[in-house]
């Protein structure tokens, strides 16, 4: 079956099209501060683009009223972010901070999700998490219409906790993280083996 989308798909059909195929997703929890109120997002829509410079894209929609998400407003605002990697042991409160939420209210909060600064004039980082980014907004892309918007962020510090460094020399990282496959959530899982190349 094809889908042309220029003719008959609508947004929903390409969207489920698209997450259920393009597999698996990692999970951004996207850290922003406005007017001292935390603000903590999941995105399953984002990737490293580049590590030179180092650079991350995470695509942001708007609320249902068409006003930007409190996540896009705050980056515009403050143009800083942070992003911490998901794991296993934070599958529960990640879900519940995709509530959507009134911009006054903070899921660390509401959700009990502890944060702890670690970068001056950067968000906080959300305590216990394998990795974090710290970012500014680099750029915006234009896609020519549609609700979604680009970001690039370009990362100005990295942060992995030494209990998942298992090699300091080759720099061999490892932790349990959380992915997206179409509308479930998956864990990764044990790594197989490398095939090696004839």
């Amino acid at each position: 079956m094809r889908f042309d989308l220029d003719q008959d798909t609508t947004l929903n059909e390409t969207y489920k099209l698209m997450a259920q195929t393009i597999i698996p997703r990692p999970i951004a929890w996207v850290v922003t501060e406005e007017d001292g109120i935390i603000n903590i997002a999941p995105f399953s829509y984002f990737i490293g683009l580049s590590s030179e410079p180092a650079s991350l894209l995470i695509s942001v929609g708007h609320k249902p009223d068409g006003t930007p998400k409190d996540t896009l407003a705050n980056l515009r605002k403050t143009k800083k972010c942070t992003i911490c990697m998901v794991e296993e042991k934070d599958l529960t409160k990640m879900h519940h901070s995709s509530k959507a939420l009134e911009k006054s209210q903070s899921e660390a909060s509401l959700f009990d999700i502890p944060t702890e600064p670690m970068k001056v004039d950067y968000p906080p980082i959300i305590s216990g998490v394998a990795a974090a980014y710290f970012c500014d907004l680099h750029q915006e892309i234009d896609l020519g219409g549609g609700s979604t918007i680009p970001l690039v962020l370009r990362v100005k510090e990295i942060f992995v906790d030494d209990r998942c460094i298992t090699d300091t020399k080759r720099m061999s990282i490892s932790f349990a993280p959380v992915a997206r496959i179409g509308k479930s959530y998956a864990f990764l899982g044990e790594e197989p083996e490398t095939p090696q190349i004839p």
